[in-house]
């Protein structure tokens, strides 16, 4: 059984990834008939109160991956000009905590986001045009291009998909729930070589 920190991942009906939630958001989407089915492991068992009548103590058995009814919010999430919010955390997570400048990997609190393409010059705040990097490598390319600084970039930005974006903003993620994910990621995707066979892994353990 995992411990009380292990997320679920939740889907809609047909099977896309929602969001990640905690055991007792989960316990409520099975109180209240919301499961329409389960995958994965069993995560956890929480007992309820005892039925006054067959005096059996309630117990919910609530699965490392959850499908459930009366949501259509992943629908627009499949499209293809959806895509994902940008932040600076599942931004340096898309890029492993990576410096795309220099190459070093650097804590949270030691990067930044630069625009590939300034603002100044028609870029935007997009994720094609974002990539991590660090505050040094940042202030020396200042306001201008790559190719401006000669500073080239490592890798090519991208925008996650929701499935992707569902991944990177994950914090401890088990074996079923990877593969369960890794399903929905495009066959191109960067994504797919970080993914091990470990059942469970932190892909994104703070660097010390």
């Amino acid at each position: 059984m995992a411990g009380l920190h292990q997320a679920v991942l939740r889907t809609d009906i047909s099977g896309m990834p929602l969001e990640w939630i905690n055991y007792q958001e989960a316990a409520k989407l099975y109180h209240d008939n919301r499961v329409a089915y389960t995958c994965g492991s069993l995560l956890y068992k929480i007992h309820g109160g005892i039925n006054a009548a067959s005096q059996q103590r309630s117990v919910i058995e609530v699965n490392s991956i959850i499908a459930t009814n009366g949501t259509h919010r992943a629908r627009y999430r499949s499209g293809a000009h959806y895509a994902p919010p940008l932040n600076n955390p599942t931004l340096f997570r898309r890029d492993q905590q990576i410096c795309l400048y220099c190459g070093d990997r650097f804590r949270s609190s030691e990067l930044s986001r630069d625009h590939v393409t300034p603002i100044s010059s028609g870029g935007t705040d997009t994720w094609n045009n974002v990539v991590t990097a660090c505050r040094r490598c940042n202030n020396h390319k200042a306001d201008r291009s790559p190719e401006g600084a000669g500073m080239p970039l490592l890798a090519v930005p991208f925008t996650p998909t929701h499935a992707e974006y569902i991944f990177l903003k994950g914090r401890r993620i088990l074996a079923d729930q990877m593969e369960f994910l890794s399903a929905h990621f495009p066959r191109t995707s960067p994504l797919h070589q970080r993914l091990g066979a470990a059942k469970a892994i932190d892909p994104f353990q703070p660097v010390t």
